[in-house]
């Protein structure tokens, strides 16, 4: 394909397309994973606290953790490229609690336009890993840390729910790929 990068051209993508409207739709995708979530802990009333503490292994962190870390990602590269301060949220007890989160999340990401994105690639910013102050420049943090840790948890969150008998599918997990 002419013009592709693969054959020494070039294609532009913007720090904005590649990072706010992908995480946007993956906790939308995530909301309604949520949604499913709770109607099945009411039809086995379940004791709400259930599911938020819900793990895969006993030495990983719970659905209530996996959530709010692939929130606080995406709010997080939001908020150190654009400059607008991220929401704050409770503790997470419930599944309504996470899909609480969730919807903040995707409102605070949509109040961000596009031109408070682009232009950051270069940007040096600060993020704590593993409780040490690690320097990144904009695409670096997009694409090697926020992108992967972003997915990473919100994988495990579908993964913990699917474990726990929730009948969920690849389908929900990408949802509608054609869309934003």
């Amino acid at each position: 394909m002419p013009g592709s990068p693969f054959d020494g051209g070039s294609v532009t993508t913007s720090m904005y397309q590649m990072s706010l409207p992908r995480f946007v739709h993956m906790l939308r995708n995530l909301s309604a994973i949520l949604d499913k979530a709770q109607a099945y802990s009411d039809a086995k009333k379940l004791d709400p606290a259930v599911l938020p503490s819900a793990r895969l292994y006993p030495d990983m962190l719970p659905l209530s953790a996996q959530v709010r870390i692939a929130c606080d990602t995406a709010n997080g590269f939001a908020s150190r490229l654009s400059g607008v301060a991220a929401p704050t949220f409770d503790e997470d007890r419930t599944i309504a609690d996470l899909k609480a989160r969730v919807e903040r999340s995707i409102a605070y990401l949509g109040s961000i336009a596009a031109g408070q994105i682009d232009g950051t690639e270069d940007k040096e910013t600060v993020v704590k890993v593993a409780g040490k102050d690690v320097t990144y420049k904009g695409r670096q943090y997009l694409l090697a840390r926020a992108i992967p840790n972003f997915h990473f948890h919100v994988a495990t969150a579908y993964g913990i729910l699917r474990h726990n008998g929730l009948e969920i599918g690849k389908s929900d997990y990408l949802g509608n790929t054609l869309s934003g």
